[in-house]
């Protein structure tokens, strides 16, 4: 059975979209929500819909969410008039069915990747479409680049579309490439009112808001808030409130408790669905007639210790709030109340930031390391990793044991890789010995990767046994799935000291205040004072959430410090601080676990190892300045950048801030630790120079020297830091009795002779001394005859003897 004709707005397109994807075998294609591009595109492309030619091989959508994955692969299918599994198939983490008749199969971006690492060519696939595109969710981009690397090299038929509700065709043409179809959907005027924000939390907002919408309106309303805690103290305070059914729908959500946020109301009746961004475009909610968004967003962001992602809430894009007013004028006129000024509308930002640019990459760089590939930089990505962030991921890996030192998998790697978990929670199972306590892990780490699984309690604790014996759907499939990752044996064992050894940066220890705990790691997070855990004085954190000033701990198991003590024995050292002021350092032996400090003991002098690292630490943090040595620093730089101008540019040119934060590399070694004084301006300067090999050396000593020889035999130093640098200071009786001027740079650097008066005063200067002598000297040596007539002014000094400045007398004499 084929699916019927339609009168949605994507219609008219679709042999256009199906030309384009056989004969370019690219495809951008932007539609509002409601046009039928996910509910339409894959049908034409599979020949389900009469009057399309069927595709040689299968067709893959791909959704960036296991409910929008769900929900599509069911409006397939139900055009069709069948169930999921036959002629539409669906593969999530928690959810396949697929048969030999699927010729469309909706799975999640996860899932893709899982399959292009096992099966690279994707044989039997014709088309991949990647829905929903304009979210730039991390594994849409890591997939659309791998994708996209297949087609270059082993799949030149494979054909790729991107589809998106809003999409900047523009940009994603110049990294993509490929025609670009863009229609219209169907849209009816919206009237927006601005309410303002106020002091009040967020879901108290939303609430009052709610009120007021449901007093002024009719129709069903559809409420953004930024996560499922916000939604559900939404709801508790919408109680017993407003006559209307309360619909809560997010990710963690059972697939009943999403169906029936997304079913329209009973007859007669009204619902307040309460959501996340899930309901911006990935799904269609019937009876929407209402909107109220509080603007906000949950984007993950990398952790501090480049491992793994914290989710914090911020302003959503312009891009989200006008999908979001959008779902308001789907099926008529509709009301979008905002719960900011309309001024501040001006200033959100164009689109959301892709996830590649702030999340953890600590899974994307696993799977290239199984991909084959060790530089990103040769894919093809929409936009690439930061590069900084990348060599931090991989760090991340080492640390876990999934890499070797060159950045290839090792055997627990492999292991992480076959495991469909983030790398953090992979390494948990992959690191634990067989047998009870790998079961145990498996189900932690289930556990901590499922929002809302075994209830929402702070303690893993507490939702561990509720986990065992959950009866839903989607707790039966996870308890397998641990079981398969762990083998039979019958979970046992401490879970705190599971994941303590496993995340040793993640143990927390609370601090003096009562309300935050410091982890090993050196962050700082907090636990609401009416969770049980608040009173546990060590914990081990499984999540955090939050910033990085505000960080709030989300999941967490309770841990003892003879445990920690006995899993890892603190390290007892020596630490100083140095005070430029007083030119002092202060020192004290402390006991530690990472940065969490367990006892202390003042010192009365530091050794001399102490000092020095003291030292060194307090320069790298606040410079030369702060120390006095900057002058020291400038020369060498100075002196480098004399020699590149004179064309030697086999001499690196550094800065202050490079060799402030190298300077363990280049100082260290040169500086004595026994009884340690901190290092003068000679020692820098010649430390700079023992730095460099010695072919530079030798360049540097010879062509931009730190002193010179006069004609009388006396060395000067060259100021390498005057304007007219290189420059010297001498009495013009040492260069009697000769016209060469010093050059340095192999002849092509003159240095500036600033002669003095017998006073030490400067009176003549000059980069040419033979000119010097015909032209200028005539007048200093007649006014310094008034002022020094006991001196030596001869009248041909260019033939006369040099001397050190000696009286007449005394010249005569000698």
């Amino acid at each position: 059975m084929n699916a019927k004709p339609t009168d949605l707005p994507i219609e008219p397109v679709l042999p256009e979209i199906c030309t384009a994807l056989r004969s370019e075998k690219k495809l951008i294609l932007a539609a509002p929500p409601g046009a039928g591009k996910t509910s339409r595109v894959p049908l034409a492309l599979a020949g389900l819909i009469d009057g399309f030619q069927s595709a040689e091989g299968k067709i893959l959508v791909l959704q960036p969410r296991r409910i929008a994955a769900r929900l599509a692969a069911q409006r397939l299918a139900q055009s069709l008039g069948e169930p999921v599994g036959q002629k539409i198939g669906i593969s999530t983490r928690i959810d396949r069915k697929v048969s030999a008749q699927s010729k469309i199969e909706v799975l999640t971006d996860g899932v893709f990747i899982r399959r292009l690492l096992s099966n690279q060519d994707l044989d039997g696939v014709d088309t991949v479409l990647f829905d929903e595109i304009h979210e730039r969710s991390l594994n849409m981009d890591l997939g659309l680049a791998l994708a996209r690397e297949v087609q270059s090299v082993l799949r030149d038929d494979l054909a790729i579309g991107l589809m998106s509700a809003t999409l900047d065709t523009e940009r994603f043409s110049r990294g993509f490439g490929g025609p670009v179809i863009e229609t219209q959907g169907r849209q009816f005027p919206i009237e927006t009112n601005y309410l303002g924000r106020t002091q009040d939390r967020p879901e108290a907002q939303m609430a009052k808001a709610i009120k007021r919408a449901c007093r002024e309106t009719e129709g069903s309303i559809l409420a953004f808030l930024p996560g499922a805690a916000e939604i559900r103290r939404t709801a508790e305070m919408l109680d017993g409130e407003i006559d209307a059914e309360i619909a809560p729908l997010f990710g963690a959500l059972s697939p009943a408790e999403q169906d029936r946020a997304i079913q329209p109301a009973a007859r007669g009746g009204r619902k307040i669905v309460l959501a996340t961004d899930i309901a911006e475009s990935s799904l269609t909610i019937e009876g929407i007639s209402v909107v109220v968004d509080l603007g906000l967003a949950r984007r993950p962001k990398q952790n501090a210790s480049g491992f793994g992602t914290t989710l914090l809430t911020e302003r959503a894009s312009k891009a989200n709030v006008d999908q979001r007013r959008g779902r308001a004028g789907r099926l008529g006129p509709g009301i979008c109340y905002r719960l900011w000024a309309e001024a501040e509308t001006r200033g959100l930002t164009a689109s959301p930031t892709p996830e590649i640019e702030s999340a953890g990459l600590s899974g994307l760089r696993l799977t290239l390391a199984a991909w084959g590939e060790r530089d990103a930089e040769r894919l093809p990505w929409l936009d690439p990793p930061p590069a900084g962030r990348m060599v931090a991921a991989e760090a991340a890996l080492q640390k876990l044991g999934a890499l070797t030192d060159a950045g290839d998998l090792t055997e627990q790697g492999r292991q992480m890789v076959d495991l469909p978990l983030a790398p953090d929670l992979a390494a948990l199972i992959a690191c634990a010995p067989k047998g009870p306590e790998k079961a145990l892990s498996a189900e932690l780490a289930v556990l901590i990767g499922e929002a809302g699984l075994g209830g929402n309690s702070l303690d893993l604790m507490e939702r561990l046994p509720r986990f065992r014996s959950e009866t839903s759907a989607r707790a039966k499939i996870l308890r397998d799935q641990a079981k398969r990752w762990a083998g039979k044996a019958t979970p046992d064992g401490n879970a705190a000291r599971i994941l303590a050894r496993a995340w040793p940066d993640r143990i927390a220890r609370r601090r003096d205040d009562g309300k935050t705990w410091l982890l090993a790691s050196g962050s700082a997070a907090r636990v609401p004072q009416d969770s049980p855990l608040a009173k546990s004085e060590w914990l081990v954190v499984a999540s955090l959430s939050g910033n990085a000033t505000s960080s709030r701990i989300t999941q967490a198991v309770a841990i003892s410090e003879t445990e920690v003590r006995a899993l890892f024995p603190p390290i007892v050292e020596e630490i100083a601080t140095f005070d430029a002021k007083t030119n002092a350092f202060r020192a004290r032996r402390v006991e530690r676990l990472g940065a969490i400090v367990l006892s202390e003991t003042p010192l009365p002098r530091p050794s001399g190892h102490a000092a020095k690292r003291a030292w060194l630490d307090y320069v790298r943090t606040n410079g030369f300045e702060a120390v006095g040595l900057a002058d020291a620093i400038a020369v060498h730089l100075a002196r480098i950048g004399c020699l590149n101008s004179a064309g030697f540019d086999s001499l690196e040119s550094k800065s202050h801030a490079n060799l402030e934060e190298t300077v363990e590399t280049w100082l260290a070694p040169s500086i004595s630790e026994r009884a340690f004084r901190p290092p003068d301006a000679k020692l820098v300067q010649s430390a700079l120079v023992q730095s460099l090999n010695w072919p530079e050396q030798n360049l540097l000593n010879q062509h931009a020297p730190l002193t010179l020889s006069l004609p009388t035999g006396r060395r000067v130093s060259i100021n390498w830091l005057d304007d007219r640098a290189p420059l010297i200071e001498a009495r013009v009786q040492e260069f009697y009795g000769t016209s060469n001027h010093p050059f340095i740079a192999e002849g092509r650097i003159p240095v500036t002779l600033q002669f003095l008066s017998p006073g030490g005063k400067p009176v003549a200067t000059t980069r040419d001394l033979e000119g010097f002598w015909t032209g200028g000297y005539a007048d200093m040596a007649k006014d310094m005859r008034s002022r020094y007539p006991k001196h030596d002014w001869p009248i041909d000094p260019a033939n006369a003897k040099p001397h050190a400045g000696l009286t007449k007398a005394r010249l005569n004499k000698s």
